[in-house]
């Protein structure tokens, strides 16, 4: 019977996603050498080599890809049982893996978190702030709960969950104040600022201006709301942005703010967790609480749930 124990399995993973045991080690709040015997002890009592080495970082044997796969079914299983026995309590307390989109984080993470507090004292709350596909695989992975996303996700694994509609406001410079508000049309005429490649929130700027893509001319690519705002009050071109992001990014900035006329570009804001979680019914009240903190009503509706 070969003896493996969960430790040595979740030392894999992390080596396995990192590829490298200084970081693998840092993940896991473990030494490096303690990783390493680990990880050695495992290949030993598999029989087998996982892992390629060399002096700067380590790729996986074709077992190894192999293993990683299993190995992070198993870990998802486990972490579900612990999910299982938390969901079946009749308070909702420990750890909750929360991850958020960089165009949602800023502006109602810190109110998500204090109500959250407040109602679930016991909870355990724990962001993660990163990009959508990459959220994606880390909750199909079972590294986070849920996510707070702009719907669709398509994912077949996930439930997904609308919560509510936020539109896009134009942010033009200071000196633009009332004057006429641009179509989509002429919008592809203008110098359009956008958030870097990666981000939904450029897809749908895009979509909404009928563009497939900006002249690289034309472009200045920003990995921050922040960053886009700012460089409109210095004249350099405009932007969209997300209405929860004004009362933040406009207050120190020279800009002046329209709305575009009817049909105005919007997006929806939804949470998404994995269909077998069995903290749906406490993630359904979460859900809940994120629209109280957003200051709307409560979620719209289920819009996908069925099984792949």
């Amino acid at each position: 019977m070969i003896n493996l124990t969960l430790r040595q399995l979740r030392y894999f993973d992390a080596l396995a996603r990192h590829g490298h045991f200084g970081r693998a080690a840092e993940a896991c709040s473990i030494s490096q050498p303690a990783l390493s015997m680990q990880i050695k002890e495992l290949e030993e009592a598999l029989g087998g080599l996982l892992l390629e080495r060399s002096a700067r970082q380590v790729a996986l044997t074709r077992f190894g890809e192999e293993l990683a796969q299993r190995v992070r079914d198993i870990l998802r299983s486990v972490d579900e049982l612990g999910d299982f026995a938390r969901a079946s309590r009749d308070r909702f307390a420990g750890r909750l893996r929360i991850g958020m989109i960089p165009t949602i984080a800023p502006y109602l993470l810190p109110k998500i978190t204090k109500n959250l507090t407040r109602l679930h004292p016991e909870l355990d709350i724990r962001v993660r702030e990163t990009m959508t596909p990459r959220l994606i695989q880390e909750l199909v992975e079972g590294r986070l709960d849920t996510a707070i996303v702009a719907l669709p996700v398509s994912e077949p694994s996930l439930t997904e969950v609308a919560l509510f509609d936020e539109k896009f406001l134009l942010v033009r410079p200071g000196s633009d104040e009332g004057t006429p508000v641009p179509s989509r049309e002429m919008m592809r005429e203008m110098r359009l600022l956008l958030l870097e490649e990666g981000h939904c929130f450029r897809d749908q700027a895009l979509s909404f201006c009928n563009m497939q893509s900006a002249p690289p001319r034309e472009m200045l690519d920003a990995n921050s709301l922040s960053t886009l705002v700012q460089m409109v009050s210095a004249g350099i071109g405009v932007t969209l942005i997300p209405e929860m992001a004004v009362p933040v990014e406009t207050r120190s900035a020279s800009v002046s703010l329209a709305r575009f006329r009817d049909p105005q570009p919007s997006r929806t804001i939804g949470m998404v967790w994995r269909k077998t979680s069995p903290l749906a019914r406490q993630l359904l009240q979460i859900s809940e609480v994120v629209c109280l903190s957003a200051g709307k009503a409560r979620p719209k509706q289920v819009v996908r749930s069925q099984r792949a």
